[in-house]
């Protein structure tokens, strides 16, 4: 027999499920054209080369290619891949259409991408992101908005703990090289420090000893990301810290512009929603090679890994275009924050999960054009509206209805049909009145705004 299942880390999406989807990206994508961002898809599959060398070296280890298909299926060879991610082929798009595109581009998309990760909960290896991005500039500003407009859909989705931990690509480095680790060996570093909350810093100094990096390097930067600097965070506000990597990292006193980009990014924040949850982490890496300057990630207590995160990418575009162009982004992963609303009881109780609000019930097949017509009365009016099809016994057809959570009934028997009337019959208060059919809709708008 076929097996049923879908494959590993791919899902089958009920109609409970579905629409716990559709509220979730609906305030998302509310909140972000609040802010003035605009909608972009892109194909699922991309050319090869397009996504290649652009995630380092654990990332295009997880690209899902697409063997070469005709006669070329024989060699074994891939040309095309499933999306990674929704960064990559937006660059692509701006280098593409950069004369039909405002100079400041500011964008969202919401669809699905691919990676042949290994599942875990919260993981799977097809799965939405919600991106927002601006292009074309390098003022701080847009940092700043990135955070407060992800902040705000956070809260609005009802999220209250959640902490945006900020840190900067180029304060990394910085860190790295007043560690003492070999610039030949920063990437090996980072990859190994973006599983510190996996892994700890047990974990990432082993990882990193394996990787070539000395003993006293690693000494170093445990101080950093776990010792008195790593005090300070826990012991001041959300920029503590930030002075002692400052002192760390600087020569002959000078203040990097990391730090002061980080600096300007917390005071354009201040009067903003993302005030009390943005808070600098100089731990942070984020996995992703093409980020130049800084990098966020939303994370919430009960989750391993995070809700999100992105950064600054300037040269990401540059790479399809042979010119620099600035940009940043921060993407939202839907089917993480799924799991934890889920686990948490955060969806609204009044999130509708009928197929209608109301199902018409006939009693003899031949009254089908009677019903169909009635059914059209009753959209017209604004409900969500079903059809049973079958001339079963009444009592039959409610009971289908109560088991789908379908509220109300309309009954539509030989005795409505001459009268040009229809009786509704209300499945929670146990009532039922006839109504002439034009007014039947009016009936049970009124009845659903009591149900609440």
């Amino acid at each position: 027999m076929t097996r049923t299942e879908p494959a590993r880390g791919m899902r089958d999406y009920l109609p409970e499920d579905i629409r716990r989807r559709e509220h979730v990206i609906g305030v998302i994508r509310r909140v972000y054209e609040r802010y003035g961002f605009e909608p972009l898809e892109t194909p699922a599959v991309e050319n090869l080369e397009t996504l290649m060398g652009k995630y380092g070296e654990e990332g295009n280890q997880l690209i899902f290619k697409i063997l070469k298909r005709g006669e070329h299926e024989a060699s074994g060879q891939a040309d095309l891949a499933l999306r990674y991610d929704l960064t990559v082929p937006l660059a692509r798009v701006v280098a593409q259409y950069q004369s039909k595109l405002p100079r400041l581009f500011k964008r969202y998309q919401i669809q699905p991408v691919w990676r042949a990760d290994r599942p875990a909960r919260g993981r799977f290896r097809e799965f939405y992101q919600c991106d927002v991005d601006s292009l074309g500039s390098t003022s701080p500003v847009i940092e700043a908005e990135l955070c407060t407009a992800v902040s705000v859909a956070l809260t609005e989705l009802g999220f209250t703990d959640f902490h945006l931990r900020l840190n900067h690509r180029q304060l990394l480095t910085e860190i790295l090289d007043a560690a003492g680790v070999p610039a030949e060996l920063h990437g090996s570093a980072l990859v190994a420090l973006d599983k510190l909350d996996k892994i700890k810093i047990d974990g990432v100094s082993k990882e990193m000893s394996e990787r070539g990096i000395s003993a006293a390097a690693i000494e170093a930067l445990t101080e950093v990301f776990t010792g008195r600097i790593a005090m300070d965070l826990v012991t001041g506000g959300p920029m503590a810290g930030l002075q002692s990597v400052a002192d760390f990292v600087s020569r002959a006193g000078d203040v990097p512009a990391s730090v002061e980009n980080l600096r300007r990014i917390f005071q354009l924040t201040e009067n903003t929603p993302a005030a009390g949850h943005l808070t600098f982490d100089p731990s942070l890496a984020r996995g992703l090679s093409y980020y130049t300057g800084a990098i966020m990630e939303a994370n919430v207590p009960d989750l391993a890994g995070s809700l999100g995160g992105g950064g600054r990418y300037d040269n990401l575009v540059g790479m399809f275009l042979g010119q620099s162009v600035p940009a940043c982004g921060f993407s939202l992963g839907l089917e993480r924050i799924l799991v934890v609303m889920g686990e948490r009881g955060m969806f609204p109780p009044n999130l509708t999960t009928t197929a209608a609000d109301v199902m018409l019930a006939v009693f003899d097949a031949a009254d089908a054009p009677h019903a169909l017509r009635v059914a059209g009365l009753l959209r017209e009016a604004g409900l969500r509206v079903l059809v049973y099809p079958d001339a079963d016994k009444i009592g039959k057809q409610i009971k289908y209805a109560d088991s789908l959570g379908i509220p109300f009934v309309a009954i539509l028997g030989g005795n409505e049909i001459a009268a040009g009337t229809v009786t509704v019959k209300n499945l929670t208060a146990q009532t039922q009145a006839t109504y002439d059919q034009a007014a039947a809709g009016g009936a049970i708008l009124e009845g659903l705004r009591q149900r609440g």
